[in-house]
């Protein structure tokens, strides 16, 4: 799902498109991961994990190299819409299906497998960029859809197995004993509500970086391969961020988690603004990847704690769909801010209002939740 950030400067020399449409097949990448998830998790919840993700391994290797095939931007964007519903199975529905088989703990063991994606954004992007320099992106696309068809298939059999239904029942009846009803008397709609919409804004928030650092660094000069490194570095950063968010979330719930991820994301965002030196870039973009890396599994704990687990799958997905969004909805606005204002400055004010939206959204829920643990 991240390779589609490092080819936007050669999609966007190859088909002449300006940095709105070369933004449109991140979009739509996120369009089809949402989508997928919605569908992946309600399959999850009925047959469990195992086919789910063949049937995403199928539809992604399809993708990429119906994508390799491209002769225009639609069509290179249509093609991302089908990778983004392949991807969909191994995030959303894998971390709800994980959450399955802990009761103690839950918040590490979220974390390590929402690690998966960030640990394919630190390795696939320097090496895709190499591959795009020595063979071009069309040979880079089938050889990143082959080999994602060929190991998912492999990994979904070693997790074939599910937990019995006596693990899923006695979990479920401890779970269901500890769940919190929502605050200020809101419904549970009205929370699943309150967090998709958190979730949309979050994540504009974190799309003008991940997306746009490659081409960034090309417009100051500095080159698209020095912007994988950065995307590279953001996301293995990334790695450690959830592994202590997800211990974090452990011990202070998913709720203060997320508001002390998008507190800090905010500030990371606000240093790419003063000084866009090679140096400060790095920087910035590790801080980046430090301080937001535990955002998206936290809304994972939140189900868990507000919502039955047999409920998890559907809500897991219908909330991380809403992060998806976000994520599709920032990654173009920026390049359309870029558009109309030849600079990046405008897109990270734009990523920050937005962040201010969850800050405000999680700090809400937090006074809920200690006006409910002091009366």
């Amino acid at each position: 799902m991240y390779v589609v950030a490092v080819v936007l400067p050669e999609i966007q020399a190859e088909f002449g498109t300006a940095r709105t449409g070369a933004s449109l097949p991140y979009m739509l990448t996120m369009i089809g991961f949402a989508g997928g998830g919605i569908a992946m998790g309600a399959l999850t919840d009925r047959l469990r994990i195992f086919t789910p993700l063949l049937v995403g391994a199928v539809v992604l290797g399809v993708g990429y190299v119906a994508a390799a095939q491209a002769r225009t931007i639609l069509e290179f964007a249509l093609a991302s819409l089908v990778i983004g519903f392949g991807c969909s199975a191994s995030f959303g529905p894998l971390i709800a299906d994980i959450s399955l088989w802990f009761q103690r703990r839950r918040g590490i063991a979220v974390a390590i497998v929402a690690c998966g994606n960030y640990a394919a954004g630190a390795l696939w992007p320097p090496f895709v960029q190499q591959l795009i320099v020595t063979e071009g992106w069309r040979s880079a696309y089938v050889f990143v859809g082959l080999v994602s068809l060929g190991a998912t298939v492999a990994l979904a059999w070693l997790l074939h197995p599910a937990p019995s239904q006596r693990i899923v029942a006695a979990l479920g009846t401890a779970s269901t004993s500890t769940v919190i009803s929502p605050p200020f008397g809101m419904s549970a709609n009205t929370m699943q509500v309150l967090l998709c919409i958190s979730g949309v804004s979050c994540c504009v928030a974190m799309a003008m970086p991940q997306v746009h650092i490659v081409a960034l660094c090309a417009d100051l000069g500095y080159g698209p391969t020095r912007g994988a490194e950065m995307l590279s570095l953001m996301l293995s950063c990334g790695i450690a961020s959830r592994l202590l968010f997800g211990w974090v979330s452990d011990h202070i719930g998913g709720v203060r988690t997320l508001l002390l991820g998008a507190s800090l994301q905010g500030v990371a965002l606000a240093l790419f603004l003063p000084n866009q030196s090679l140096d400060v870039l790095f920087l910035a973009s590790a801080l980046f990847g430090l301080f937001q890396g535990g955002i998206i599994p936290s809304y994972a704990m939140i189900v868990r704690e507000y919502f039955p687990p047999q409920q998890a799958g559907t809500r897991v997905a219908l909330t991380l769909t809403a992060t998806l969004l976000g994520m599709a909805l920032g990654g173009w606005a920026s390049g359309a801010i870029f558009d109309l204002t030849s600079s990046y400055d405008a897109a990270f004010v734009h990523g920050i209002a937005w962040n201010l939206v969850t800050i405000a959204i999680t700090s809400m829920l937090v006074w809920g939740q200690r006006r409910r643990e002091v009366f």
